[in-house]
């Protein structure tokens, strides 16, 4: 039987950030500097409002529909949420198409695995 305790938080927010996978480093360098080190990384494919992009191959050309991106996701404390997503922006932008989106939501429970412990 595993013991359950429950401890009342700050809110909890996740931001799920779709960037760049060269701009990653960057990104996670810029938390590191700010004592933020929890983090999920996944490599994905999407695309946004250029619908893929078009490529120049052996002479002809390519469609590529979904593009390689990053998901870094942080659940951090509500107090901390705009210096957060503010570090992203800053480290992942490069102001060309494609840099990326930004998404928050709310975190209404967190289960720590090895102890049982219930933040809410």
């Amino acid at each position: 039987m595993v013991n359950v305790f429950i401890h009342e938080v700050d809110l909890m927010q996740k931001i799920e950030a779709i960037i760049r996978p060269e701009r990653f480093e960057f990104v996670k360098k810029a938390l590191e500097e700010n004592k933020i080190y929890g983090l999920t990384v996944t490599n994905v494919e999407g695309r946004g409002d250029q619908k893929g992009i078009v490529l120049q191959y052996r002479g002809g050309e390519i469609t590529v529909d979904l593009i390689p991106k990053c998901k870094v996701e942080v659940v951090v404390k509500d107090t901390d949420l705009q210096l957060i997503v503010d570090l992203i922006l800053t480290a992942a932008r490069t102001g060309k198409i494609g840099d990326g989106r930004i998404f928050v939501s709310p975190v209404t429970r967190s289960i720590r695995v090895r102890t049982g412990e219930i933040e809410e």
